[in-house]
């Protein structure tokens, strides 16, 4: 295999003086560079660049996977701990209302429930599209991993301020009395 300078020559393309200048004048640009730098080869220079960018797009690519396998990995560990201390309330007589998105929702609970869920001993969840009810420590628990997951807990402390300086504290609500 002749190089294509030689290739060149054969076929009458080039000629000997023209080919003599080049040699002459790699010549002088190799000698006029300082010892220890070598040529830089610029498609090598972007291959390098290119290997960086994938690397980058790729770290971002599984920084967002990782992402979001921990927000599924919170879903679970959430749906779990309502599973396990949801409150039964297939037997509700009374409905409760709250707001969530904007928007009066009801859901029926027992009797015994409502006056817990006002006082915030009890907290309504949403997971999976439906309403359940939880005792306060698990809502606390709950709000670690998601915060909108409940939609219902009443603040004690806030609570406890109020009675204090309610001016009506010393009348009683007749149970009968529906909102």
């Amino acid at each position: 295999m002749a190089s294509l300078q030689e290739q060149l020559l054969k076929a009458g393309l080039a000629d000997e003086k023209k080919a003599k200048a080049i040699r002459q004048e790699k010549r002088k640009q190799r000698k006029q560079q300082p010892k220890g730098t070598t040529e830089v080869n610029e498609a090598q220079l972007r291959a390098q660049q290119a290997r960086e960018e994938k690397a980058e797009r790729d770290r971002q690519l599984n920084l967002a996977r990782q992402q979001e396998a921990e927000k599924k990995a919170i879903q679970a560990q959430i749906r779990q701990l309502v599973e396990t201390n949801r409150l039964d309330r297939a037997r509700g007589e009374e409905s409760y209302q709250f707001v969530h998105d904007k928007k009066i929702k009801k859901i029926p609970v027992a009797s015994d429930m409502v006056d817990p869920l006002s006082r915030g001993r009890l907290a309504i969840v949403f997971v999976n599209d439906n309403y359940e009810v939880v005792a306060e420590a698990v809502a606390r628990k709950i709000m670690e991993r998601d915060e909108q997951a409940v939609v219902v807990l009443h603040d004690r402390a806030q609570q406890s301020e109020a009675d204090e300086d309610d001016p009506y504290a010393g009348y009683e609500i007749p149970d009968d009395l529906m909102w």
